[in-house]
């Protein structure tokens, strides 16, 4: 064997051994790094965590829509004849009541056409009773006596005629309320067009919406309806009392009206509603805060605690308000559901409540 062939093997034996040595002194220093990281996983604190005791409790389904606020009685003020305006007996904006005198118009001639019309039945009246005790005689024909009698008739009608059109002549209240602005002055001409004053109840007041096709089935005449006007930070409560019978076939909904009291008058005729109307109730329902339902493919989950550890469940959820969510099945009465820290939960760890503060 050559010098050069002997060197080789020896350069060749000596890298061999270097190697070795080099990799029994990793191998140890990084089973000890995985050791002393496990070491710090155990040891980490445990995550605090808000807890809600799942508790049954009556849960109400509400559905939300506009409506507007409208007059129980609302009527346009108009004059059934044409005339000139004598007198204006209401003051803009007061309270008047049923039956209370609001405007006159001028009369003259029609008085003057009432008069002649009696004084023409009471002559008619006069001349059918000589033509009855004539008749009783046999001095005149019984067709004599007919038109007598049929000529009385016709002026008695036309004196109701005029009777009738000079009642026209005032206008009364047809029901208490609220009388608005006046659009005319006295000794100003009028006609059946032309538009005197609104006259509008406003105690109670009436609330219009409409509910989707979909809730129409469940909801009812007598059921209550929550509401509140932008101009007013207070919430008022009605009830339904008519339901249109027909689905508008454009909007595929529903028209519905309900009362409610308004003794301040403070709602108002045309003022916007936010309406919310109970269309479902649950007695027994179990809820969560929404944030507390995980959303995963084709499920969702909760964590509870059991045991100091975070677990996770599959859930079933139903009704959805404004901040929380039903759970139909996964979660029982009693059980300690995660409502905080979601995103840094994992099954198995550690978890400890916190304490309320």
């Amino acid at each position: 064997m050559t010098r050069q062939i002997k060197l080789l093997l020896w350069v060749g034996a000596a890298v061999l051994a270097l190697s070795f040595l080099i990799y029994r002194r990793v191998e140890p220093i990084g089973a000890a790094e995985a050791a002393e990281r496990s070491t710090a996983d155990q040891k980490a604190p445990a995550l605090g965590v808000d807890i809600l005791i799942a508790t049954p409790h009556r849960l109400v389904e509400r559905f939300s829509t506009v409506g507007t606020i409208q007059a129980d009685e609302q009527v346009e003020i108009r004059s059934e004849i044409s005339g000139i305006i004598e007198e204006i007996h209401f003051a803009e904006g007061s309270r008047v009541q049923r039956g209370q005198l609001l405007v006159q118009i001028e009369d003259d001639t029609l008085v003057a056409e009432r008069d002649r019309a009696i004084h023409r039945v009471e002559l008619a009246r006069l001349r059918e009773a000589r033509q009855q005790d004539l008749l009783a005689q046999g001095l005149t024909s019984q067709d004599d006596y007919d038109l007598a009698f049929s000529q009385l008739n016709v002026l008695q009608a036309e004196q109701r005629l005029a009777d009738a059109e000079l009642a026209k002549t005032v206008i009364e209240a047809p029901f208490s309320g609220v009388i608005g602005l006046r659009a005319v002055s006295r000794g100003a001409r009028v006609s059946p067009e032309t538009p005197i004053a609104s006259l509008q109840k406003l105690d109670p007041v009436k609330i219009e919406f409409t509910v989707p096709e979909a809730y129409a089935a469940r909801m009812g005449v007598g059921e209550s309806v929550r509401f509140r006007v932008r101009a007013i930070e207070e919430d008022y409560e009605g009830r339904i009392y008519a339901i249109e019978p027909t689905v508008d076939r454009e909007t595929r909904s529903l028209r519905a009206r309900a009362r409610c009291a308004n003794p301040g008058g403070r709602l108002l005729p045309g003022a916007f509603a936010d309406v919310e109307i109970a269309v479902r109730q649950i007695e027994d329902a179990i809820t969560v805060p929404a944030l507390a339902v995980i959303p995963e493919l084709g499920s969702k989950k909760v964590f509870v605690l059991e045991d100091g550890k975070a677990t996770s469940r599959l859930v079933e959820t139903g009704i959805r308000t404004e901040n929380e969510v039903q759970i139909v099945s996964g979660v029982e009465a009693g059980d300690r559901v995660i409502v905080s820290a979601i995103q840094q939960l994992a099954s198995g760890r550690e978890v400890v409540e916190r304490a309320a503060p």
